[in-house]
């Protein structure tokens, strides 16, 4: 089941996708995240089957597909490869930065190069959305807490991230998340996905999931040891090597350029590139 969140007629929604639409469930649901903290998944599911679309695509206006979590939560250097490619030393334990809501970006929307800086990144990630409130899951049960997955685009000030990574991570407008969150029933093991980051067509990253240095179930043991956990919100896993960074000479994206990433069994991400 994919579900998204949209706006129509200047009033936040969210829905099911299905054949030439989507399906409205505002009328139970005031949004994703009350759906799945109201455990509604299973009841959105029976709602759906072979139910006709309500709105077509081209009559909403994608949200990322949790608009409003209480908490986004990254990994950094989360793939050899990557950890690799900026010169850094393998971690022991998951590197965890936090993002403000006022960085997402749903797709097809724009992400805004900042005037302050040239030094413009993209990494492509996996992203579990928290299927309930919890504290200390253990690394056995860990993937029983997950609602779902999306795909996430952790775009980067670089040359700002060098003296803050808050600074750098935390620009307006690039975070861009979605485009929707397929439950996990679609993908049971999260380590057996591809992830394909393509800037203006061309594939910059590629790479699998279970590349990762720490696993899913790692990182939600990990992160629910500091913090409670609540339902809608976003862990992102960590990006593989080709980022921009890396390369000789440096790949920064400007204005005009199109940032997609594609994770097997979700879909593709979309975003422009604007300048601020």
């Amino acid at each position: 089941m994919r579900l998204v969140s949209f706006r129509h007629a200047d009033t936040s929604k969210f829905g099911v996708f299905v054949d030439g639409g989507i399906v409205d469930l505002s009328a139970r649901w005031p949004s994703l995240r009350d759906a799945i903290a109201g455990k509604g998944l299973a009841d959105a599911a029976a709602a759906t089957r072979n139910a006709a679309a309500d709105f077509r695509l081209d009559e909403v206006e994608l949200l990322p597909v949790i608009p409003n979590p209480d908490k986004i939560l990254c990994v950094g250097l989360n793939y050899a490869s990557h950890v690799g490619e900026v010169g850094r030393a393998l971690p022991t334990v998951p590197s965890i930065f936090a993002r403000l809501h006022n960085t997402l970006v749903p797709h097809g929307g724009n992400i805004i190069r900042p005037s302050a800086s040239t030094n413009f990144d993209f990494e492509g990630e996996l992203a579990i959305v928290i299927g309930e409130r919890c504290r200390h899951v253990p690394r056995a049960s860990a993937l029983s807490v997950i609602a779902g997955y999306t795909c996430f685009l952790d775009v980067s000030v670089r040359d700002f991230q060098k003296h803050s990574v808050t600074a750098g991570k935390n620009f307006p407008g690039t975070g861009p998340l979605g485009p929707w969150m397929v439950t996990t029933d679609v993908i049971p093991d999260p380590q057996a996905l591809t992830l394909v980051t393509r800037l203006n067509g061309a594939e910059v990253q590629r790479d699998t999931t279970d590349h990762m240095i720490f696993d899913v179930a790692t990182i939600i043991e990990y992160v629910s040891t500091f913090t409670v956990l609540e339902p809608g919100d976003i862990i992102a896993t960590g990006t593989p090597d080709g980022v921009g960074l890396g390369r000789k000479p440096p790949l920064w994206m400007k204005g005009g350029d199109k940032l997609e990433v594609e994770i097997s069994g979700i879909g593709t991400l979309q975003v422009n590139v604007v300048d601020e």
